[in-house]
């Protein structure tokens, strides 16, 4: 009897179970719709003139190096993953796709997006990009989030970098103005996702992750997040007052900032039941919306004049 009639099952070639969908999955589509939006800012308040192709060239490498991480962060997180409520659907712990053919889909995409955006944008640009793979991938995932409670503080890092990025795509230097952008999106990270913790804190005990409610608990982590917020609220209308940024921009910061620390007081003060979590789920939803329209804004203040320069 030959070896293939004693052991068919394990040299059975294996057959994928996966659909486009599911590979779409791997790459974060919420986090990645984000990192295009901040980086078309940095693009668009870049000064010079870049050509659409190159924009949507840059945009496009950027967002798959950014799926890219998504992916490689599913695969290495695939224990912790299967075990939260939150992403126990996600396709590598419902065994619709495996690890190592996640692991072969991220490196990949992580190679072509760097080496596209040198090659056909610019190198400065795509050592940066790089350097966000890294930083998410090895310095957040595989290091930060099972460490210490500080995880989101330092991992933020890679999710404030993506409109540096696309400065630097633009102009092939850095400047104030995208290090001022990466400065709110480091600042807001914390008290966006420790407002998803407070709620999600089953989740992070069972996968015996050292997130803050779990280490120090909620109590904490409600003074952290409003800290966080007035120094993130701060940061955010500084560069109206400095000539960084037009007026517009610093009506807008003044306003959605004094909304923002209201979410965040409610938090601090509603510490029992149904209220605190209620509190809790009102913030992390309108600090998505308060990021949103601080980006927004600076994106139609440099379009406007654009605009107007093609009209003209």
């Amino acid at each position: 009897m030959s070896i293939v009639e004693n052991h068919p099952a394990e040299l059975a070639p294996h057959v994928s179970e996966a659909t486009v969908g599911d590979y779409l999955a791997l790459l974060k589509p919420r986090v990645m719709s984000l990192v295009i939006f901040t980086a078309l800012v940095g693009i668009v308040m870049a000064p010079g003139h870049m050509h659409p192709v190159m924009v949507f060239t840059a945009l496009l490498c950027i967002a798959v190096g950014a799926g890219a991480s998504g992916a490689l962060n599913m695969w290495y997180d695939r224990d912790i993953d299967a075990v939260m409520q939150r992403t126990a659907k996600r396709p590598i712990p419902q065994g619709r796709i495996t690890p190592p053919e996640a692991l072969a889909f991220g490196m990949t995409l992580s190679f072509f997006s760097v080496f596209t955006l040198g090659i056909l944008v610019d190198w400065f640009a795509a050592a940066l990009l790089a350097f966000t793979i890294f930083f998410y991938v090895v310095v957040y995932t595989m290091w930060l989030k099972r460490s210490t409670p500080q995880n989101i503080v330092i991992g933020g890092a890679a999710g404030a970098l993506p409109p540096v990025v696309g400065w630097v795509a633009a102009t092939g230097s850095l400047a104030i103005e995208p290090l001022l952008l990466f400065g709110i999106i480091f600042l807001w990270t914390p008290p966006h996702f420790w407002a998803l913790s407070l709620y999600r804190t089953d989740d992070f005990v069972r996968a015996k992750l050292p997130m803050l409610p779990v280490v120090a608990g909620p109590d904490a982590t409600r003074l952290q997040i409003l800290l966080y917020t007035l120094v993130l609220i701060a940061v955010a209308i500084a560069p109206w007052p400095l000539g960084y940024f037009d007026r517009a921009y610093g009506v807008v910061a003044t306003v959605s900032g004094a909304a923002m620390l209201w979410f965040a007081v409610q938090v601090f003060r509603q510490r029992q039941g149904a209220a605190a979590e209620a509190a809790a789920r009102k913030l992390f939803t309108f600090s998505i919306l308060y990021l949103f329209v601080l980006f927004a804004t600076l994106l139609v203040g440099a379009l406007v004049p654009i605009a107007l320069r093609i009209a003209s």
